[in-house]
Order: structure tokens, then sequence, then C-alpha cells
């Protein structure tokens, strides 16, 4: 996949945008645990960047899945993981299954008001007893006449303080429980919704992120998307993006991590010389690029083959997974070399360090991926699938 000169324009718009709008006021918001996503997202749907893969008449571009892929590499730009996340919630993870499926009914009174960044969304799948095990979540909807009525908990639920809707993936029928579950758009302003905790993280911390109860909240059926029981494989689909955004965020970001320590290690004295004079440290930082580089072309391969019709699960979830490792190596390995300074809370590879944590956990855990992988590699044996 090669970048055109339309990508590289869509990411200069982005990194000024950035450079302007948020790295200034980065700081604030991670001491306070939080950012205005209503005044960000209404600024990026100004610039037409919320709908870049969305259907034009819904307000979005109608481009393909690589423009994605350009707009998440350039969130790397931020200086920070939570707000980047946050945006990718809005873009690649709570919106797919609704542009895809969704009635124009739906599309209409939610999509479109989510591409042009008039409201903030978030995706409601994982519980308490049910993360990286989708099929085991326990939240319910009965009918009730025209009418479903939601029962359940949600747990680490990315923009979810400040969401106007969530995509809730719930459990609509007694079936098999890959065949049981239906994706329902629920507004969360809806009574008997409560925002029980705001969670505290080691990492992530501008991003907010919720424990939210759902006590007989009642939205209509018309609500759901596509058909009753579809919802199990909406979501994989879903996830197929989720992955391929995650990595590709984590491209810019991580390549910053090594930039920002090499310049240092070119000013620190140590020795005599400066620490990048020593050979063991431009090993090290070598290889760390080479590794990035690497994470860059199996995402990029991914994606074209995605563009071409393929099922690309395979290289989604060998992409999700290398990032996720990556931002555990690069962050670390890097922080060594700032010595005490990275040590410290304000330094940007320790923030990346605290952050860069979640890609091994959040949209499935790398052991869920490697079990994907030995899925399609045929080793995995029979009727002991793994969690998607």
């Amino acid at each position: 996949m090669q970048y055109t000169h339309e990508h590289l324009e869509i990411q200069k718009t982005l990194k000024r945008f950035i450079d302007a709008e948020i790295n200034p006021h980065v700081d604030e918001w991670e001491a306070a645990e939080i950012f205005p996503a209503h005044e960000v997202f209404k600024k990026l749907g100004k610039l037409g960047l919320l709908g870049l893969t969305k259907p034009e008449e819904y307000g979005g571009a109608g481009l393909d899945y690589s423009y994605g892929v350009a707009m998440a590499e350039a969130l790397g730009h931020i200086d920070c993981g939570g707000i980047p996340m946050a945006i990718g919630v809005q873009t690649d993870m709570c919106t797919p299954a609704l542009a895809r499926f969704g009635s124009d009914e739906l599309k209409r009174e939610f999509l479109a008001p989510a591409i042009a960044g008039d409201v903030v969304g978030c995706i409601g799948v994982s519980e308490p007893g049910a993360g990286s095990d989708v099929a085991a979540i326990k939240s319910h909807a009965r009918k009730d006449g025209d009418d479903y009525v939601i029962t359940g908990q949600k747990m680490w639920i990315t923009n979810s303080l400040q969401a106007d809707w969530m995509c809730m993936l719930v459990n609509t029928g007694d079936g098999p429980q890959h065949k049981n579950k239906s994706l329902v758009m629920v507004p969360m302003d809806s009574k008997g919704i409560e925002k029980a905790k705001k969670i505290k993280k080691i990492g992530m911390n501008a991003s907010d992120t919720g424990l939210i109860y759902f006590d007989e909240v009642r939205v209509p059926q018309r609500y759901r998307i596509g058909a009753e029981g579809s919802g199990f494989v909406y979501q994989m689909m879903q996830f197929q993006e989720e992955r391929l955004w995650c990595a590709a965020s984590c491209i810019q970001s991580l390549s910053n991590c090594i930039e920002w320590t090499v310049a240092w290690a070119q000013e620190r004295k140590i020795f005599g010389a400066t620490l990048a004079d020593q050979q063991w440290v431009q090993f090290k930082l070598a290889e760390m690029k080479t590794e990035v580089e690497s994470l860059r072309a199996m995402t990029y391969r991914a994606c074209e083959l995605y563009l071409q019709g393929q099922d690309v699960m395979e290289l989604a979830s060998m992409a999700k997974l290398k990032a996720g490792r990556l931002n555990r190596l690069v962050p670390d390995t890097c922080l060594q070399f700032w010595g005490g300074m990275g040590y410290t809370w304000e330094n940007k590879v320790a923030r990346m360090f605290r952050d860069g944590r979640l890609a091994s956990i959040g949209g499935g855990a790398d052991e869920v991926m490697m079990g994907i992988i030995a899925k399609t590699m045929g080793l995995a044996k029979s009727g002991k699938k793994p969690a998607a």
C-alpha cells in the first residue's frame, strides 16, 4: 500500500490540527483525567475527519479504508495515548457496524451526527465478567411490545462518561452464545442508565473510562443494528477494523519515542562521550526502528488485502499482537536510556510507557490474538475456539 498525495494531505491537516488544538492542552487534560470530547470532536467533524470512510449521504467522505489507516497513523502525533484512542472509538470502533448494517433511519439519527462531531459515541462490549471472552457477556434485553428492555453492566468503556450514545452488544435471545446477541443503539440519557464510576487507570489518563449500569433501560427495537442475533458476527467484523486501527495508530507514536530518545542520547554526556556514542545504545535503537518498520509493513499489507475484500482476521490479529508487544518493548527500552529523567511523570517516554501497556490488553489481549492465529494455522483443537 502506498500513500497518495491525498492521503498525505489528510495527515498534514490532522497534524496541524493536533499541533494547534490538542498537544498544547495534553498535560492539562492528562492531569484532569478527561478531555473535552465534544469540543474536540466538533472541530474534527468540521474538518471532515470523523467520517473519512463513511458514506457520503450521511456526511462522510466515502473514501476507502486506507484513508482510515492514514488518519490512525497521524493520530500518533498526539503526545498521549488516551485522546487518539477516544477518537479511534468514534471513527473505527462504535460506528463501522452502524454504517455497514444499520437502517437508513438509524444512520441518520446516530451516524450522521457522529460524523459531524455533534455527538460522542462509545462501544459497549466488555463487562466486569467478560473482557476478551466476548461470548460470555451477561447483559440482556427482553422484548416488551416494540421495545427492548435492557439490564446489565458494561465496564472499561472508553468515552462512556461523555458519550451521547452507546453501540451496545447485548443478549437478545436464549440460543447459542454466538447467535443470541445483537448490537443495539442506546442513547446514554435514557432512564435507568447510571454512570457509576470513573475508572482510575495507570495510563491513558486523558481518556474517560466508565463502569455503566443498565436497569430496565427501554429503547425501541428499531434501534437494533441489522438482524437480531447477528450482533456477535457484526462485532467480530468491527474488531478487524479496530485491530488494524490499533496497529496503525502505534506506528507514529513508536517512531516518535525512538526519535526523542535519539535526540536525548546525542546530547546526554556519559563517561566522557555522548550516550549515542555507545554501540549498545546505537544497536538497540536500530533494532527498535527495524521492529517498528516491520509493524508498518504488516499493517499496510493487511490494509491492502482488506481493500481487496479479503478476510484479514489473521493479519489484523498479527498486527495487533505486534503493536501491543512493541508498545511495551520500545518505551521500556527507550526509558532505560533516559535514566532518572525517564522515571519522571512529565517525561513523554514515561507517558508512553504507561499508556502503551493497554495495547496488549484492550481490543483483545495478546493471548486472544495468538489463539486466533493458532486457529488460522490449524493448530487449535476442535471445540477450543479462541474468543475473538
